[in-house]
């Protein structure tokens, strides 16, 4: 496969899961990406589910923890993760911090110097990735979802609002939804996109679904003992906003329930059947 580095190759649930990486020109280094393809995809394309991980993890998170194959398999869905961040670019301070620079590229294009030589993780995640995605595997251009959790919720969100007719639907596990207000995006928005927080607008959900709007309801699954609800996640700013514009919402709150992958794992099933009622319309 041209571009194309397979690191490994793993039967699973009668499909594949593939670990990859490829030179990015978007983000100009090399970048790494997990692919489960469904049995189905032996024998035509099939739709896609992209999903996009939280701070500190990589492309192999949600493929060893979420519980997604089984049912994707049994579906007819490819799952999708890209890793966080590029990684290994030299940039000072890139490794320092959990909450900056690798494993935390919050899905935003960086315009400041040094980050955005390489940050460049909105163009990543919604163009080049599904670009090669489609060229290389069996997977339908014209059938894509997308999810993710915590920062990687954030850039599901953002993705769909400022790309309504490119993806079928949108879920989110306890989603970033006010970046611009909460100490995580604040300070990777200041560092990436500079302290002028007009040029943040663009990358929070809150504020791009005031004017922006999906036509299919957005569903999102929120942990009520998630110990970053209250300073980091907001959703409710997120309802609000959606309550104004007229963005149909799905917000539902789960008594117990933490910020970890047993909550994702818990109702995975919920999102994947969501999904497919969209990308099998």
């Amino acid at each position: 496969m041209e571009l194309l580095n397979i690191h490994s190759k793993t039967r699973c649930f009668d499909g594949w899961l593939y670990n990859c990486s490829h030179p990015s020109s978007v983000c100009n280094s090399e970048m790494r990406f997990a692919i489960f393809l469904p049995p189905k995809a032996e024998t035509q394309p099939v739709p896609a589910l992209y999903w996009l991980s939280g701070l500190s993890c990589t492309e192999e998170n949600f493929m060893a923890k979420a519980g997604a194959q089984r049912l994707a398999s049994v579906l007819g869905i490819a799952l999708v993760a890209p890793d966080t961040s590029p990684r290994n670019t030299g940039i000072d301070g890139e490794d320092g911090d959990w909450e900056l620079g690798s494993g935390a590229g919050f899905y935003v294009n960086a315009t400041q110097p040094g980050w955005c030589e390489h940050y460049q993780m909105y163009d990543y995640a919604t163009q080049e990735l599904p670009v090669l995605i489609e060229k290389q595997f069996a997977v339908d251009p014209t059938r894509k979802s997308i999810s993710g959790h915590s920062m990687g919720g954030h850039g599901a969100l953002i993705a769909v609002l400022k790309n309504p007719q490119a993806y079928r639907s949108v879920s989110a596990f306890a989603p970033i939804c006010a970046p611009s207000l909460c100490p995580w995006g604040e300070k990777a928005f200041g560092c990436y996109l500079g302290q002028d927080r007009t040029a943040w607008a663009a990358y929070d959900a809150t504020l791009l679904v005031q004017d922006h709007l999906f036509d299919n309801p957005i569903l999102i699954d929120q942990g009520c003992d998630d110990g970053f609800l209250d300073l980091q996640l907001n959703p409710q700013r997120f309802k609000a906003a959606c309550d104004a514009s007229g963005q149909a919402l799905a917000l539902r709150f789960h008594d117990g329930y933490d910020h970890s992958y047993f909550f994702i794992a818990t109702f995975m099933e919920d999102h994947l059947r969501f999904h497919a009622n969209y990308l099998f319309d």
